[in-house]
């Protein structure tokens, strides 16, 4: 079996650490057992997507050295392929239309929950729930298409992180697959993307382990074998929140901006989440050859700024002083400063290499000096 992994992140706002951190394991892993490594934008959120945040995705990536083998796909591109996947369902009886409005929907969530129930669709459009009920489409009402999820017994997967986990299908529901004015939703384009691609490995956060047994369900209807799955363990500010944008996120490229190597952004994020003995400072290539899924953590790892410079500093001492000097350069420009004038960049590599952790550090104590 050819590996073949994929990052497939939506185009609403900046690339964080933990965002990118999805990107750089699945890379790691194709590029260690010769695979491909694909990336889907999942854009299908029109007006949050936007081609700036695109262009951040792409333009991280580089920086960071994780080149893709195929796409960039776009989900708003492949839109006739979902629509001809869920006619497919429809006939065959995976899928059917639910005329239930939101109103009714919000009380029988109120009834089931005045009762101690937990709060889920019925089924009660089902043909033969609709049929037994005398229930005929309502005039006025565009339907939703919901796939029909197995009602016995349980969905059951390895995770290459988290062990074996099952969840009752009697707990899922029957999960809207089109809205009613027929755009896919995310589940359902997730799974049609991942067999379309051939993906043999999803190594993804685990703020998507919920969404997994709806998707194994709907890949088996489809008469697929679903992927292996690797659910990374969240990621936390120092003080113990989510990183999020809300809670103190930075975009990826602010720390090239800022004057971090991406050697070293790589291998902390390698470290956040996978470990390789006791062994703290290596370079992209030792990271590839040494990656496997079996490394991964199941517990968070929580984002030290710290320690981010501190490795920085440790692969600034690393390099030469003639590729130190090339990397100083553009920061001394950005300060005004002709490479010229003063003391010859590669001397100045040199000598402040031991004492300053980035090159933004070394432009302003040459400035200073």
């Amino acid at each position: 079996m050819s590996v073949r992994t994929r990052f497939a992140p939506s185009p609403t706002g900046f690339l964080h650490l933990g965002n990118i951190r999805s990107a750089l394991f699945p890379w790691a892993f194709a590029r260690g057992q010769g695979g491909t490594f694909i990336l889907r934008i999942e854009d299908t959120d029109a007006e949050r997507s936007s081609a700036e945040s695109v262009a951040a995705i792409i333009d991280s990536m580089a920086w960071l050295g994780l080149a893709y083998d195929e796409g960039p796909y776009y989900q708003m591109q492949r839109m006739d392929r979902y629509r001809e996947v869920i006619a497919n369902m429809l006939d065959r009886g995976l899928a059917y239309h639910c005329y239930t409005t939101p109103a009714e929907l919000d009380a029988l969530r109120e009834s089931q929950m005045a009762a101690g129930q937990k709060p889920r669709y019925d089924g009660r459009w089902r043909p033969e729930n609709a049929a037994g009920a005398g229930m005929t489409p309502p005039a006025g009402v565009q339907p939703v298409v919901r796939f029909r999820n197995p009602d016995d017994g349980d969905v059951q997967w390895n995770d290459a992180v988290k062990g074996p986990i099952a969840i009752a299908n009697a707990e899922l529901d029957d999960l809207i697959i089109a809205r009613g004015d027929g755009t896919p939703t995310y589940n359902f384009c997730v799974v049609v993307d991942d067999l379309d691609m051939r993906i043999t490995h999803v190594i993804r956060g685990d703020d998507h382990v919920n969404n997994t047994p709806r998707q194994i369900n709907m890949m088996r209807a489809l008469g697929a074998t679903p992927p292996i799955f690797a659910h990374l363990p969240t990621v936390l500010t120092p003080e113990g929140d989510k990183l999020s944008k809300r809670h103190g996120a930075r975009g990826v490229l602010q720390y090239r901006d800022d004057g971090y190597l991406p050697e070293a952004v790589v291998n902390y994020l390698a470290r956040l989440g996978w470990s390789h003995g006791d062994d703290e400072v290596f370079g992209i290539a030792q990271f590839v050859e040494w990656f496997n899924l079996e490394g991964l953590h199941s517990s968070p790892g929580r984002f030290d700024p710290e320690k981010l410079k501190w490795l920085n500093h440790e692969h600034i001492k690393l390099l030469p002083p003639s590729e130190l000097a090339r990397r100083l350069e553009p920061f001394l420009r950005a300060l005004g400063l002709d490479a010229a004038h003063g003391p010859a960049i590669i001397d100045v590599a040199a000598l402040l290499r031991d004492r300053a952790a980035t090159p933004v550090d070394h432009a302003r104590i040459r400035v200073s000096k």
